[in-house]
């Protein structure tokens, strides 16, 4: 087993730290619960919502979150009621037992994390708070789904809203867009036969977006490149844009555009190293200042 390989590192680290957190229990840290059971429970207490969106938040199969709800709700640690904004979906929140039972997981978390660091030095514990920082952010980078829908699907208006919220402020302050108006524009020309639109989800949530859309006369464009702010540093931006230049190919264009503003720096360096070349304005965006091109290929 290599000592460097990443894949032989990572089962390696996951093997120790399991037995450590106390993962291997039959009783997560004597709570009378396995730590499937304890995990949901603490999701739950974290932030309460549907049954959709915490098996979107924790991966987990629909049938077997049921079976680990059933137990909670045995136990009188949750109650399931319907959803006041849809009644077709099930809202969980705890019960005043569970309340408890969740802020004992939590000191027994918390003193357990103690006992793992305690005896490390001040510079050792610096150490491993900024190694396990990057890795939590580089695993999860790895694990997030890159998935082409529709401009007009709740999951891409979030994407795209957050995108413009973001990059107004920058560029001119609260207002600069206007959001639905925006939002209808995508509509139309980020979606097929002429366009695609790709969200990336973490956990459900929407972390970082881009969408093509064909030019006139030849060539595409990409829009709405947004990487959440922290997301930024795990190569989530380099990623996106490689699939979005994919799906350019796919339909059926050689060169692809884009355009950006001067204070988006980090933006403009990732397209530099991508292999983008600066050319002139080539459309008519008041906000743009810098204008992109690359030949596919």
């Amino acid at each position: 087993m290599s000592v460097t390989d990443p894949v032989d590192v990572l089962r390696r680290f996951n093997r120790g730290y399991t037995q450590r957190v106390g993962a291997l229990e039959e009783s997560f840290l004597g709570l009378g619960m396995p730590l499937g059971t304890a995990r949901l429970l603490y999701e739950i207490g974290v932030e309460p919502g549907t049954t959709r969106s915490l098996r979107a938040r924790l991966g987990l199969d629909s049938g077997y979150l049921s079976r680990l709800l059933r137990r909670l709700e045995d136990d009188g640690l949750v109650a399931l009621g319907p959803d006041p904004v849809d009644r077709r979906r099930r809202r969980v929140a705890l019960t005043d037992a569970g309340r408890r039972t969740w802020d004992e997981l939590e000191r027994r978390s918390a003193e357990r994390a103690h006992r793992l660091v305690d005896p490390l030095t001040e510079r050792q514990r610096a150490r491993l708070s900024a190694a396990l920082a990057e890795a939590d952010l580089l695993v999860r980078a790895a694990t997030v789904d890159l998935e082409t829908m529709e401009p007009t699907t709740p999951l891409a208006r979030r994407a795209v809203a957050a995108y413009l919220t973001e990059v107004g402020t920058r560029i001119g302050g609260a207002g600069t867009f206007d959001v639905e108006a925006e939002l209808a524009a995508d509509a139309g020309r980020l979606a097929p036969p002429h366009g695609a639109f790709v969200v990336a989800t973490s956990a459900g949530a929407p972390v970082a977006c881009g969408g093509v859309q064909a030019l006139a006369g030849d060539g595409a464009e990409i829009k709405r490149m947004w990487v959440d702010d922290a997301w930024r540093g795990a190569g989530l931006g380099s990623r996106l844009l490689r699939r979005l230049e994919e799906l350019a190919r796919e339909l059926g264009h050689a060169v692809v555009h884009l355009d950006t503003n001067a204070v988006l720096t980090e933006a403009i360096a990732m397209y530099e190293r991508a292999g983008y070349r600066q050319v002139e304005r080539y459309n008519d965006n008041p906000h743009a200042t810098h204008f992109f091109a690359k030949d596919l290929a």
